[in-house]
This record gives structure tokens, sequence and C-alpha cells, in this order.
């Protein structure tokens, strides 16, 4: 090892954050079971096909599990399709990383949406955020290396009056980019790691498995929260400023526990299977998550809930970095679920039950012997500690006897209160429509 990484490795703790003093990593506190836990999945139904989208794997019948009263059909097909925004006229966006477009869906009555191009020439854009300051409403698209604001106008189906805002973002490894905006206008981005375990990241510039807050026009960026491995769902609880995200974690982790097993240091697949979890963590400026010295342990009293961490064995089996000193997670995912897309539903027309709380996309696994995730998960809200509870299923059934035929990216809410869920395996934005008011 280098005396560089060396270095960072002892420094770590302290240099989390260029902005601001660093915060102590108090224990997150638990969730209550305030929460009022709505109906998960429970009722199969055929998804709904146009004629003209029966392409595979639509040319057989489909099903998807998903609760009581609510139906699935295939709003449009989008090859890659990825994130997701919804204008304010509800027309929605879809980003195509592979092909350097984001296209726009228009409702066209009860025939499948109308699909045009809205931005093209980009460089694998991927997360988008509509954003109102003043009189003003911006479309920010996140590209693999810089971020771009547009000045929209309610009706406009190509993006127009760019201005690329932040630039010189990294590129390779997770290369998509996510953002978030929050009510004071500043923008946050995220910048996943450049591999599995990268000790490298904490002393690149920028730092990677990270996310940096600028100014809404691209100025005065700085690092607001570092350890964060891949970051790709960011949203803001509506009506505060907290920051929440969903992270993937690392794969192939080693037994970290010199124990009487004989495991220690080994890849056992038995243990790979469910550690590290993946993450859903309130994000605090100056905190540092842990990735990659630390990992978040699900096995101990609290489960998923406020993990205490072990030492990673690859980059800090004799505690080299000190993981008393890194921020808690405050809820778990069942490990190596890849969960994508995060969205709040308190400010949206969602059907009423489901209001309070967030939907999760979970694009789905390959380090594990059985394969998880490729579904939507809903976690309700317990307003009176502002957590978090444990997940229901919200929309599951792309996961067919160990193969996925579809793997969830994103979710969005549209003014009429429909869900959409974008498919990057099948090409497909599907709506949820819930029959009850």
């Amino acid at each position: 090892m280098s005396n560089r990484i060396l270095l960072g490795l002892l420094l770590l703790p302290i240099i989390a954050c260029n902005q601001d003093e660093k915060q102590p990593a108090e224990p997150s506190a638990k969730p209550s079971l305030s929460a009022t836990i709505p109906p998960p999945a429970s009722v199969n139904v055929t998804v709904t096909v146009p004629s003209g989208l029966r392409s595979a794997p639509f040319d057989v019948p489909r099903q998807l599990t998903v609760p009581p009263n609510f139906s699935v059909a295939v709003y449009a097909r989008v090859s890659g399709a990825r994130f997701m925004a919804m204008a304010p006229n509800g027309n929605l966006l879809v980003s195509q990383p592979n092909t350097g477009k984001v296209l726009i869906l228009r409702q066209n009555g009860t025939n499948p949406a109308l699909v045009s191009t809205f931005a093209s020439g980009l460089n694998s854009p991927h997360d988008m955020v509509f954003h109102v300051i003043g009189t003003k409403t911006y479309l920010y698209i996140a590209e693999a290396n810089q971020v771009n604001r547009y000045v929209y106008t309610k009706g406009d189906l190509t993006a127009k009056k760019r201005q690329v805002i932040v630039t010189n973002l990294p590129q390779g490894g997770h290369n998509l980019k996510n953002l978030a905006l929050d009510p004071s206008h500043n923008l946050y981005v995220s910048i996943g790691s450049s591999c599995n375990v990268c000790p490298g990241d904490s002393q690149s510039n920028p730092q990677r498995a990270a996310i940096y807050r600028y100014n809404a026009d691209g100025t005065g960026g700085q690092l607001f929260a570092s350890g964060l491995r891949n970051a790709e769902g960011l949203d803001f609880v509506p009506g505060t400023s907290t920051l929440w995200v969903v992270v993937n974690n690392r794969d192939n982790i080693p037994y970290p526990f010199n124990d009487a097993s004989g495991n220690y240091g080994k890849v056992i697949q038995s243990f790979v299977d469910n550690h590290p979890p993946d993450e859903f963590t309130r994000v605090a400026s100056g905190a540092n998550y842990g990735w990659p010295f630390c990992n978040p342990n699900p096995d101990l009293a609290g489960g998923m809930v406020d993990m205490p961490f072990d030492l990673d064995y690859d980059l800090n089996a004799t505690g080299t970095v000190n993981c008393g000193n890194m921020t808690r997670i405050n809820m778990g995912i069942q490990a190596h679920s890849a969960p994508l897309g995060l969205k709040f539903f308190q400010n949206t027309n969602a059907p009423s039950t489901y209001r309070t709380g967030a939907a999760v996309a979970l694009h789905g696994s390959w380090n594990r012997s059985q394969m998880t995730g490729s579904k939507v998960i809903f976690f309700a809200w317990d307003n009176a500690t502002s957590l978090p509870v444990t997940p229901i299923d919200l929309v599951t059934g792309w996961l067919v006897g160990g193969s996925a035929w579809g793997r969830p990216v994103d979710v969005a809410v549209g003014p009429a209160g429909k869900i959409f869920i974008s498919d990057d395996q099948s090409g497909t934005i599907y709506r949820l429509s819930s029959s009850v008011p």
C-alpha cells in the first residue's frame, strides 16, 4: 500500500467534508410503530399491453403482483429506459443513456403514449429534476461528465436554452450521475465509485462515492457527504431540507470475523448473499457513511435498522480507519437488491393510502446464490420520528423462477395519481393505476 493511500486512510474521518465541521456519528432514532402500513402487493394481475407494443417479453401474457384494487398497463416501450421526471403539465421525460437522448412521453387518449426526442447528443444522460426558482422553471439533466440546466416553459416538447453549469465530473466505473435540489435551491450531485472497493476514491478530486452540493447555477461546489458507494436515487422528504438516498453496496465481501468458523478473509457465498445490505439513509452535511472501509452489519438485534459497522477485511482488517466515527445507515435493504430510483409520495397525487412514504425501485441482483430484487418496494413513513419503517412490496413479479424478465429502475407519479415505473431490461414504461379514489 502506498504512503499516499495509507495517509488517506488515517485522515479519512477528518477530511470527510471540506465544507462544514463533521457532525458526530450519533446513532439514528429507532422508528416507532406509529406509521400506517398500506396494503402490500397481494393480487396477481395480467399486464394490459396495447396491440402495437407486444414484442418480447410481451409476446406472451405477463403477470405482476400489486396491491388490491390496482392494475398495470404498458404505457410505452422505451429501449433502455432509466430515470424519469414528471413535467408540470403531465408529460413524462425518460432518460436513455445508451442513445444519448432524453425522450418525452405524452398522453394519447386510450392509446400508447406518443414518444419523441426531447434532447439528444448527450453523454449518458441519467437523472432529471424540474425545479422552480422565482418565476422560472428549470429542468436539470445529469450527464456522465456534467450537469445541464434548461429553461422550461409548460408544454415544451424539446429542450431549450441549455446551460452547462457543472463540468469535469469523473467518468468510468459507476458512470451515471443523479441529482436533487432542496427548497433553498441547492443542487446535489451524486458521484458513484470507480469500482467495487476503491480506497483511492477518497483521495481523488473530486472525491468519488460522494455527494457534492452546488448553488442552483452550478457555482460554489463543495463536498457534502462521503462513503456512499453508489447513491442512485436522491430525494428530499417533501416540505423539508432532509436529503435521503438509496445506495448500491459492495459485492463479494470476504467474511470479516476471525472466529472459530475458519472463514476469516474468505469469500463465502452464504455470507455474501446477505452482506452488506444495500442502504436507504438520511444524508447529513459532513457525514461519512463508511464505504469502502466499514460495512453495515444486519445480523444484530436491531436488524436492518441503525446498523453498526464491521471492519472491511480487504481494506480495513486491522481497524486503521475507525468505524465508530462513521454515520450509521438508517435502514438496510436486502443485500444485492440494487436500489435505483427513490420517490417520496407525500407531495403527489398518489393513492391516498400510499401518500406518506417512499417508493424504491430495486433493479435486481447478480451477486447472490438466489436472485433478489426486480421489484418496487414501499417504505411507509413514521412522522413521529421522520424515519421509514420496514418496507412492503408494492409491485413484484418480474423475477420468476430465478430469471428476471424485467428490471425496474425508477418511479414517478403523474398529476392524476398514476404511478409510472421504468424498466430498462424489457424497455418498458408501466402505468400503475388504482380504482380507489
